[in-house]
C-alpha cells in the first residue's frame, strides 16, 4: 500500500529540483556572462534548496500539509496575477525598473492593511514604494552591475 501524499510530496519536489536544475543550466550557458551573475547566484540557491527538499522527500523526513484552502488562494491570487503581468509583459513594455515600481505599488496597496481613504496611508505607500525602487536600483545596477530590460524608462 502507497503513501499517496508522500508520493506526491516526492513527485512535486522532484519536479521543483528539475526546474530549478534547468533554470540553472540556463543561466550558466547563457553569454555574456556578467549579464547573468545575478541569475546565476538565484538559481544555484534555489537548486540546492530544491535538491535538499527532493532529498528529504525521498527519505521520508517531510511534514506533508494540507496544501492551499480556497481562503489562502483567494488571499494569493491577486498578488500572482500581477506578478505574472509584471514578467509577461510590463516588465518588457514599461521596462524594468518602472514596471517593478508600479507593481510593487499595486502590491503594497492590495496587501496593505492601512485604510485606503486616509491621505496618510497613500502617502506611506508612496515613500516605501520609492525606498523600495531606490534599493532595487542600487543592488542591481550599482551592487551586481546586474544588467536589467532596457525599455522606455530605464
Amino acid at each position: 500500500m502507497t503513501d499517496l501524499p508522500r508520493t506526491q510530496h516526492i513527485i512535486a519536489s522532484g519536479v521543483v529540483a528539475a526546474v530549478g536544475v534547468a533554470v540553472a543550466f540556463i543561466s550558466y550557458t547563457q553569454e555574456p556572462a556578467a549579464a547573468f551573475l545575478f541569475p546565476r547566484m538565484i538559481s544555484t540557491v534555489f537548486v540546492v534548496l530544491a535538491l535538499w527538499t527532493f532529498g528529504k522527500a525521498l527519505m521520508g523526513r517531510t511534514k506533508v500539509g494540507n496544501g492551499l484552502d480556497s481562503r489562502a488562494m483567494r488571499n494569493i491570487l491577486p498578488g500572482l496575477i500581477v506578478a505574472l503581468v509584471l514578467v509577461y509583459w510590463a516588465a518588457k513594455g514599461l521596462g524594468f525598473y518602472t514596471a517593478t515600481t508600479i507593481a510593487f505599488f499595486i502590491l503594497l496597496s492590495l496587501y496593505d492593511p492601512a485604510p485606503h481613504s486616509e491621505v496618510k496611508s497613500w502617502i506611506k505607500r508612496a515613500l516605501i514604494t520609492a525606498g523600495f525602487l531606490a534599493v532595487m536600483y542600487g543592488l542591481f545596477a550599482g551592487l551586481l552591475n546586474v544588467f536589467t530590460p532596457r525599455e522606455i524608462f530605464f
